[in-house]
């Protein structure tokens, strides 16, 4: 019986996944029709909510931006071995970085030089956030889980003492910075296709997408495109076997949580330069944990990140429609959805995975078998 480890490429990364998605829709299934709903209803009132309209397609598509950017944090530190549940704290860094670079200098700078500052402002706190965890494992053997933990917690510590007695205007009882000047804001995407002559509903959604998408491209290149990329997953399957190749895992513990974390800290141009226009509290708000959950399902590879992204994105706007439009449907049931999907996708994968990769040898067999020429109605003479 094959593994998941002998999968094809293209079973692992599409095949598995939907299997594992459609097991968790059936379950959820199940437990709203115990709490007396409707699945179809439900099912379709997400649905709609979450792509059957321009407005609602765009939600889906600015919460799958943030997730693409901690997805891709979790994938590539997972790469070199490391169990990277730090997003959280590095994203909220990189937030505070991209906010700190706009309050100091976009009343001086001009927007193309402004947004490129603050992406990489954003991307350097989220790293250096992200290294020390990484020095203290590869240096000092603490264990990266447990450190970047606690950063989670020292990050928005952190966030709150410098927006409650440092950025937030005085006499204001909101704690949140000024405004940014407008050279620090992000075009939403209304505004950006408005240029080319394309009609489209006011959104959350803005060019960040891009951002998210090139990151994408970025890691995909950099992990199976370059030798920097094949040292940091050789000492993720095998550490001894890199260290005795001359490769030093040490370097590439500092190497991977760096650019995991700079991942993670992005997610400040999407929330904070492209929606919100100031440093604020809980702009996070768990992000980097479902980043963990996308990661999962997307099976650490971008173009299953970008899938998975969109799956949860989806998840979160039409659940929100559903929680509106359903009656005694609340959004605790919402979460609960989200948590079959994420039981489902990370600990039950190496469950189905065998059955996955049996139903595939019996396919491939019976497809074989059916499509071999058939000798018995030849003749000679």
């Amino acid at each position: 019986m094959k593994s998941l480890q002998t999968l094809p490429r293209w079973a692992d990364l599409v095949l598995l996944p939907a299997v594992c998605l459609c097991v968790a829709l059936l379950a959820a299934a199940v437990v709203v029709l115990l709490v007396g709903q409707d699945p179809v209803n439900v099912l379709s009132v997400l649905i709609q909510g979450a792509v059957g309209t321009p407005r609602g397609l765009s939600y889906t598509l600015y919460y799958a931006t943030t997730f693409i950017f901690t997805g891709l944090s979790v994938a590539l530190a997972f790469h070199a071995g490391l169990f990277n549940i730090g997003g959280e704290g590095q994203a909220i860094m990189g937030g505070l970085g991209t906010g700190l670079a706009a309050l100091w200098l976009s009343a001086l700078l001009p927007a193309w030089l402004m947004l490129p500052l603050m992406l990489i402002s954003g991307a350097l706190f989220g790293a250096a956030w992200a290294v020390v965890p990484a020095y203290l494992q590869a240096y000092r053997g603490s264990h990266i889980v447990i450190t970047t933990i606690m950063f989670n917690f020292i990050a928005s510590s952190v966030l709150v003492y410098l927006l409650v007695n440092h950025l937030r205007p005085a006499g204001s009882m909101s704690v949140d910075s000024v405004a940014f000047a407008a050279s620090a804001r992000l075009p939403a995407m209304h505004e950006a296709l408005a240029w080319i002559g394309i009609q489209w509903p006011s959104s959350p959604l803005n060019v960040s997408i891009v951002l998210a998408l090139l990151a994408c491209l970025g890691v995909y290149l950099l992990l199976w495109r370059t030798r920097a990329g094949y040292r940091l997953r050789a000492v993720g399957s095998s550490p001894s076997a890199a260290e005795y190749a001359g490769i030093n895992s040490k370097h590439q513990v500092i190497f991977a949580m760096s650019i995991s974390g700079a991942l993670a800290g992005m997610v400040g141009m999407n929330e904070i330069a492209g929606v919100n226009g100031k440093l604020l509290l809980e702009f996070v708000s768990g992000a980097g944990f479902t980043g963990i959950a996308v990661a999962l399902m997307g099976r650490n590879h971008p173009v299953g990140i970008v899938m998975a992204s969109l799956l949860f994105g989806a998840l979160f706007q039409g659940g929100a429609e559903v929680a509106f439009e359903v009656p005694g449907f609340s959004r605790d049931m919402v979460v609960m959805l989200q948590g079959f999907i994420v039981l489902f996708s990370g600990a039950m994968t190496y469950v189905f995975a065998p059955l996955v990769a049996v139903g595939l040898s019996v396919g491939t067999h019976l497809l074989s078998a059916f499509s071999k020429p058939s000798s018995s109605g030849t003749h000679h003479g």
